[in-house]
């Protein structure tokens, strides 16, 4: 079975609906990643028809591309999307930030060159500021630097990955015409997206590109009181406290809600986020074969039915386990 396309936007890309997040194979802040099992996965999911993979420059300091970058080049065809670090290393963008302070035009271009480099190919299909404020629309000159780049055939699309649930601080940017992609935040717990952001894709064409669509695996329902993470691993942080606790009655909710097995969830919630029209693609981390064939079986294009997703709707969770638990 070929995986099931759909547009990214107007930018006449077609993407695979289940796309690889290339983040956990940096190897830095997802500790235990080989490079070889990366290597490996990265292939299996080419060869079973997965044309869409996401990295960064900031993924283990540029290692994430040049692994994206080897299997690239292997496999002609398959789309690569990256990001340009800001900066001032801010992550997110404090809202007094300026565009010139996080992404100068030179900075841009600098950082865009390196990538390719990195990646060794000759165009990047999407690249991405990897942090953004709508206050940025008309600052600097970064405009002036994406266009450059787009006429000098360095990057052939171009897009902002949003704060961590901030997506309404992207509307402006998507209403303006000023990026073709947007990469946001949405699951199951984090429904925001449906508020304004994606009816404003939408409306505009603009291609949505969905990550953490499993909460940084809550979703997954492998996460218990008990589970542990290596020295190092940032999920030690994100899962801090007493968030495992909290986090198991809200997991029974949903499976008793849908009359669902927890082995269920996850599927249930790439699906969730696949049922909404503006969704292009859904970036799932992936480190193992095993993994990739599992999660890329979903690609066939159908989502759930009107009344689970409606269901769903009522187990909306707002909160920000990025910053330190109490």
């Amino acid at each position: 079975m070929t995986p099931h396309q759909r547009p990214l936007g107007r930018t006449g890309l077609h993407v695979t609906e289940i796309g690889y997040g290339a983040w956990g194979i940096g190897a830095d802040m997802w500790k235990g990643a080989q490079d070889d099992e990366s290597l490996t996965a990265l292939r299996r999911y080419v060869e079973l028809g997965g044309n869409f993979i996401d990295t960064a420059m900031g993924y283990g300091d540029g290692h994430s591309e040049r692994l994206v970058g080897q299997v690239a080049r292997e496999h002609p065809g398959t789309l690569v999307a990256t990001k340009i670090s800001p900066r001032n290393g801010e992550w997110p963008a404090a809202p007094g930030t300026t565009a010139e302070q996080a992404f100068p035009g030179e900075h841009v271009i600098r950082c865009t060159e390196a990538s390719l480099e990195r990646l060794g190919l000759p165009s990047i299909d999407v690249q991405q500021f990897h942090v953004w404020n709508d206050s940025w629309l008309g600052q600097g000159d970064w405009q002036d630097a994406v266009a450059q780049l787009r006429r000098d055939g360095k990057i052939r699309h171009f897009g902002i990955s949003i704060n961590d649930h901030q997506p309404e601080n992207a509307v402006k940017a998507v209403e303006a015409g000023a990026v073709e992609t947007v990469q946001v935040i949405y699951n199951v717990f984090d429904q925001s997206p449906q508020d304004r952001l994606l009816d404003a894709c939408l409306a505009n064409g603009v291609g949505v590109i969905v990550r953490v669509a499993l909460d940084e695996g809550s979703l997954t329902g492998n996460i218990t009181p008990e589970t542990t993470f290596p020295e190092g691993d940032w999920r030690h942080r994100y899962f801090g406290g007493d968030r495992k606790t909290e986090l198991q009655p809200r997991l029974r909710a949903i499976e008793t809600a849908l009359g669902i097995p927890t082995a269920q969830l996850p599927e249930t919630a790439l699906r969730f986020v696949l049922s909404h029209p503006a969704v292009s693609t859904v970036i799932v981390g992936m480190r193992s074969a095993r993994n990739v064939e599992r999660n890329l079986a979903l690609a066939d294009g159908r989502g759930l039915s009107a009344e689970q997703v409606q269901k769903l709707h009522a187990h909306r969770w707002d909160r920000n386990w990025y910053g330190a638990a109490d």
